[in-house]
């Protein structure tokens, strides 16, 4: 009796585990990976890449039950498998990122610094809306606010915000957040993200200069 009450709490207590260092460099090694999918690989080998990682992150999510920062980084990788592929085969691939975006942000909704909330909101943003899919620019803002306010330095938090402005219109608003974003710290054992985060960022400050001029 005493085993089946124990099992019977872990239904519906949330019990967040912290990854020892195994697990740490199992983060890193995807984050990396994910990196040079997405800065360096052509975009017509980037579906099967992230088809190959994302089977990867689902086993470290499974090595690693009850802990957030695995389910981030598997709807992180499933979404940007979602962009590799595109059109209606993607719909599959950013739901199932949204329910392990929605998994972490259970467990410990600051963990990775709200990267779940940057995660979320971006796909709130991107993805079509009913009756298609269930893109929401009101509750992409919603999460964009929060991921800021978990980490209002970070470039991505800020680089995500201001891709948001910027399908809103916003236009001045968005050019602060990016050279906001760009005075990011750099973050240690990541590189090439920064790399060619920074690169997103001036593709879009371009894209706004058009805008307006």
């Amino acid at each position: 009796m005493k085993r089946l009450y124990f099992v019977s709490l872990l239904a519906f207590a949330p019990f967040t585990w912290a990854l020892d260092q195994t697990g740490t460099q199992h983060l890193n090694d995807l984050q990396q990976r994910w990196a040079q999918i997405q800065y360096q690989l052509p975009k017509e080998k980037r579906a099967d890449a992230f088809e190959k990682l994302a089977g990867d992150a689902t086993a470290f999510v499974h090595q690693y039950p009850g802990t957030p920062e695995p389910l981030i980084w598997e709807g992180i990788i499933n979404s940007s498998w979602a962009g590799a592929v595109g059109g209606l085969g993607a719909l599959s691939k950013v739901k199932a990122a949204k329910a392990s975006l929605e998994q972490a942000m259970k467990l410990d909704p600051d963990a990775l610094q709200g990267s779940a909330y940057t995660s979320l909101g971006t796909l709130y943003d991107q993805v079509p809306g009913w009756p298609i899919g269930f893109g929401d620019a009101a509750k992409a803002e919603a999460m964009l606010r929060e991921a800021l306010r978990i980490n209002p330095n970070g470039i991505d938090s800020n680089y995500f915000w201001a891709d948001h402005l910027y399908r809103q219109k916003r236009y001045p608003e968005a050019t602060t957040a990016l050279h906001k974003a760009l005075q990011a710290p750099p973050r240690p054992g990541r590189e090439l993200a920064d790399q060619g985060r920074r690169a997103d960022i001036d593709a879009l400050l371009k894209a706004i200069k058009e805008k307006q001029d």
